[in-house]
């Protein structure tokens, strides 16, 4: 879809398309809510901006949409398919896959949930470090990076889904 088709494409088959960049109900109508929009920047800007504050609830709902990194997502829904792209450049060696999987485990032992990461133009040995290092926050501090992280990738699918 191009931003022209979005901008005039009914309310909900427009809110499906952003729920499947980030599953925030209440964000994805706001973004519906905000046509038309000038360009992708301005889109992006607000799809942002509209991301301030999500709830714990929200975030949850999302997080659990999004496989570990390392692991293909499955199915063919939209944000499974964004996942794939992604993730393309997360190797798939074995030592690489044993280092993700123990820090994944890691991760979510402490945390409770998936170790989210915009995965798209990064190496698996930036994600790795990126890993370890975020396992030494507190969870307060963590839960505000992993937000952080599902904005940006909400953004950028947006983005990409409109381009």
């Amino acid at each position: 879809m191009e931003l022209k088709d979005f901008n005039t494409a009914p309310a909900p088959e427009a809110a499906a398309l952003v729920r499947s960049c980030a599953y925030v109900e209440c964000w994805a109508q706001a973004v519906v809510d905000g046509r038309p929009y000038a360009s992708l920047d301005a889109l992006a800007d607000a799809a942002l901006t509209l991301a301030h504050p999500w709830t714990e609830a929200e975030i949850d709902a999302a997080l659990a949409r999004h496989p570990r990194i390392g692991e293909r997502a499955r199915g063919q829904e939209a944000d499974a398919q964004m996942s794939r792209r992604e993730q393309s450049g997360v190797a798939t060696d074995p030592d690489t896959q044993a280092r993700l999987l123990e820090g994944n485990a890691a991760y979510e032992a402490k945390f409770g949930h998936v170790f989210l990461i915009r995965a798209a133009g990064r190496s698996a040995e930036e994600i790795l470090d990126q890993l370890q290092q975020r396992l030494t926050n507190t969870p307060d501090t963590e839960r505000r990076i992993a937000a952080e992280q599902l904005r940006e990738i909400a953004a950028l699918r947006l983005r990409g889904a409109l381009s």
